[in-house]
């Protein structure tokens, strides 16, 4: 169960909100846990409610508290005494008080809380209910109880409370510290903790917040003495002047609060201890008749216009050192009097919890004197730390709360800074910071920054002294700015070093740079060397591998070279064991170079590799084979198109092969079906002639038979007559029956259809048909019969693809004899009885021309080889 109680310094519960204490109950589950806290305790504890806090587990932080009380050495039997305790507390707050008729207090009908708590502290429920009801008063021998209204009865018992809790806080805090004593006497050195967390301002600040910001002012106090302290000392060892520091001396305050009859502390006493009717109100009043005119000290009635309106009738404000900080009056002379009447002590002291008799025990419960109020055993205690802690060497640890809601990743700023400001953390800055705000030892301050001077870069050889000096001088440090002491170096103003830990960050670039490098290097060369070992190792392994098969390859090899050389020597005699070896591999390696060199065409005669005398046969009988296959798989890849293509290249090899200079040149060009297509002749030609089919059509240079003009024509094909053709005229028609040709033509055909050659007969006397020279030029001359008078006779033309037409003419008209390949000059008929030439000359350029004899002069090139 998590109770909102703290009693710690006699300070009461209702005030204080945020520790969690447990109750120790028999159940272990959590509907068995709120079953027993609803049969325990009432709906409303009077010290607070029950709070719910997801990231806090109860039954798990319990086992924890449980097992460090283990830890420290506590027996069970006292952890659940310790137990009993706090839950006595509890229950205290739980009893509840009626008036009877007379107006005494009384404990209402419902007395199991009361049965509750005497069970818990082991005491009798009759004399506590006695206790709580009752103030015994002794008169000499006699004892009178006098009855308690309900406020004094209220009264007893959180003072009740606020002693058992108190005393077991001192209780466990004595036990923690048996178990962390020092056992070994040999060992004097003490490390002590102080948690404090500073000063304490809320919205409304009671007789805690007091006694706690006192404290909080007291320990700024010494703080400020003991550093001032502890820099003269650093100043004295390291021979530096010391200079006087400035800074805000908060004794004035101190002197406030715990100034003997005059503070604030000692008229809280007086105010409790006077006889009369004291209340909070008198107290505030005395408080402004004391102390009207000092400067930390405002009231309500003290105040100006302007502050007035911020301050209750019932506050009064101190100037702390952190800021101001407004209390309220109201409970500060009940919270002050924490008083256990002299039957509550004794009963307690009988108590049958170890716990609580052990506390108790140390009360002189016999004693008559008042005992002292909270606010003076406070401030004897602080006063019994301060001289504890001016004994010690106090080092400082300040912690910042980020946020309140303990959410990682959040920065309240405005909470960070009250806190900055109020656990004084800036004014003990300012002391520390007034004189040199910064000292290191030479050797550190060396360390840190010798890669920026090139002088103590990368190790200095002499005293780190001696190093700190050259390193500021190249840095540029002003005399003023920096003092040298006998260890440390001390440096003025936070911007000199700020300039220094800049240029170092950047130098940290070029270092890393440096380091990568080197390290890099280092690295390299050494994995470099181990590769070259185990390179070494291999190639050694290699090496000697290789030699052997070196070895074992030429003892081999001699084997070889020797059976090689006995066949050869051997290699006409029959097949033997020495020569069969020999005679396999000349076959083998003709059969191989054979089959890399195999001829690519049928045409090829020339590549086929010359055999040995064993394969001669062999080699001839696979010549055959591979030519017939050569030509079977040509013949099955050629198409229709390149058969007839070849058939017209054949019957035109047949015709001038070997007769006509440019043939060769005509070989590699292939004939097409038609040099002018039908849209290129005009539409009237085309009618006259529609009866008959056009073959082949081609342009020529058509020469006049007595001038020997060139006229351009178009040279038509039909079925039956080549026209000589004028834009839109027939300038002449040529039968294919007026073409005569004396020979006889034969046609051979190869078994498989592929090849075919033409024989022709020729007689020797002059041939009338188509002529053509055996020269480069492209003149055709026809010689036509002239059988009547006037008929016209030869037709002279000239034709760029001669081969083609002539061959294309051949087939048409079925006249392949009356082609004729003359050497030297053409003689052709003009008409009946009348007779020209055409001649021909070799020159430069090629050209035709009408010759001085009237014959057709035809000058041509010579062939170009190919």
């Amino acid at each position: 169960m998590q109770g909102q109680l703290d009693l710690e310094g006699a300070l009461t519960a209702r005030d204080r909100v945020g520790i969690q204490d447990f109750v120790l109950l028999d159940e272990t589950t959590d509907a068995a846990f709120l079953i027993n806290l609803k049969k325990r305790f009432s709906e409303d504890l009077i010290y607070g409610g029950c709070a719910i806090v997801s990231s806090i587990n109860d039954r798990n932080d319990w086992k924890t508290v449980r097992n460090a009380l283990q830890i420290i050495n506590i027996k069970e039997i006292n952890i659940n005494h310790l137990f009993g305790t706090v839950a006595s507390v509890l229950h205290l707050g739980n009893v509840h008080f009626d008036s009877d008729s007379k107006g005494r207090a009384q404990l209402n009908k419902n007395n199991a809380e009361l049965r509750w708590v005497s069970d818990l502290l082991g005491v009798d429920a009759h004399r506590l209910q006695e206790g709580l009801t009752y103030r015994k008063i002794e008169a000499k021998k006699d004892q009178v109880l006098s009855p308690f209204t309900i406020d004094h009865a209220i009264y007893v018992r959180d003072a009740l409370a606020k002693a058992i809790y108190g005393q077991t806080f001192t209780w466990l805090v004595n036990r923690i510290n048996e178990s962390m004593e020092n056992k070994d006497h040999s060992r004097k050195n003490v490390i002590g903790l102080l948690d404090i967390y500073g000063f304490e301002v809320f919205y409304v600040n009671s007789f805690e917040q007091f006694c706690i910001n006192y404290c909080n002012e007291k320990l700024q106090q010494l703080f400020i003495q003991l550093t001032l302290k502890a820099e003269q000392e650093e100043y004295e060892a390291e021979d530096i002047e010391w200079e006087p520091v400035q800074f805000f001396n908060n004794k004035i305050i101190c002197d406030l609060v715990e100034e003997k009859h005059r503070g604030i502390i000692s008229i809280l006493d007086e105010e409790c201890l006077r006889p009369g009717d004291a209340t909070d109100l008198t107290f505030l009043e005395r408080l402004e008749e004391r102390m009207s005119n000092h400067p930390h000290f405002v009231t309500h009635k003290l105040a100006d216009k302007m502050t007035r309106k911020t301050l209750e009738r019932g506050d009064f404000r101190l100037l702390h050192y952190a800021g101001e900080v407004t209390y309220c009056v109201v409970g500060f002379l009940d919270k002050n009097n924490d008083l256990l009447y002299k039957n509550i002590k004794d009963l307690i002291c009988q108590s049958k919890n170890a716990i609580i008799s052990e506390s108790f025990s140390t009360m002189d419960s016999d004693s008559m004197r008042r005992p002292e109020t909270v606010a003076t055993q406070f401030k004897s205690s602080l006063l019994k730390l301060t001289d504890i802690l001016m004994a010690k060497e106090a080092w400082y640890i300040r912690c910042l709360k980020p946020n309140d809601s303990k959410q990682p990743g959040h920065l309240d700023e405005a909470l960070v800074r009250h806190q900055v400001k109020y656990l004084g953390l800036m004014e003990h800055l300012r002391v520390r910071r007034a004189g040199f705000a910064y000292r290191r030892k030479y050797e550190v301050f060396l360390k840190r920054y010798k890669p920026l001077c090139p002088a103590t870069w990368p190790h200095w050889r002499g005293l780190p002294a001696d190093g700190v000096e050259v390193l500021v001088q190249h840095l540029g440090y002003l005399p003023d700015e920096y003092k040298m002491g006998r260890t440390k170096i001390f440096i003025r103003h936070p911007r000199t070093l700020y300039a220094t830990e800049d240029a170092f960050e950047k130098c940290k670039h070029d270092l890393a740079s440096r380091l990568q490098a080197k390290y890099k290097g280092y690295k390299a060369k050494g994995e470099f060397r181990k590769q070259r070992e185990a390179a070494t190792k291999i190639e050694t392994c290699w090496r000697g591998v290789q030699a052997r098969k070196e070895r074992d390859r030429r003892a081999w090899a001699v084997k070889v070279i020797k059976k090689f050389i006995k066949g050869y020597m051997t290699r006409g005699q029959a097949k033997n064991t020495d020569n069969s070896e020999y005679l396999a591999f000349v076959r083998q390696n003709y059969l191989n170079r054979l089959k890399g060199n195999l001829p690519k065409t049928v045409l090829d005669k020339s590549t086929w590799q010359t055999p040995p005398a064993v394969l001669a046969e062999t080699s001839e009988i696979l010549r055959k084979l591979h030519y017939r296959l050569m030509v079977r798989k040509y013949v099955r890849e050629i198409t229709p198109a390149q058969k007839a293509q070849f058939e017209m290249k054949l019957l035109t090899s047949s015709i001038f092969k070997g007769r006509k200079e440019s043939y060769a040149q005509s070989v590699a060009r292939p004939f097409v079906d038609t040099r002018i297509s039908e849209q290129d002749i005009n539409m009237r030609v085309l009618q006259m002639i529609r009866n008959e089919h056009i073959k082949y059509s081609v342009p020529v240079i058509k020469y006049d038979r007595n001038g020997f003009k060139p006229r351009p024509r178009q040279l038509v094909l039909t079925q039956r007559a080549a026209h000589m053709i004028e834009e839109a005229k027939i300038k002449q028609t040529v039968p294919y029956a007026s073409l005569k040709g004396k020979g006889k033509a034969t046609l051979y055909v190869s078994p498989t259809g592929m090849f075919f050659c033409l024989a022709l007969s020729v007689r020797t006397s002059l041939i009338q048909g188509i002529s053509v020279s055996n020269l480069t030029d492209g003149i055709i001359v026809f010689h036509i019969a002239c059988e009547v008078p006037k008929q016209k006779g030869a037709l002279i033309m000239q034709c760029d693809t001669l081969f083609e037409f002539l061959t294309k003419l051949s087939i048409i008209a079925n006249k392949q004899n009356a082609i004729q390949v003359v050497q030297g000059s053409i003689k052709f008929e003009i008409e009946a009885g009348k007779e020209s030439a055409v001649d021909f000359s070799r020159g430069q350029e090629p050209t035709v021309y009408k010759a001085k004899d009237g014959h057709l002069m035809v000058v041509v090139t010579r062939a170009r080889t190919r």
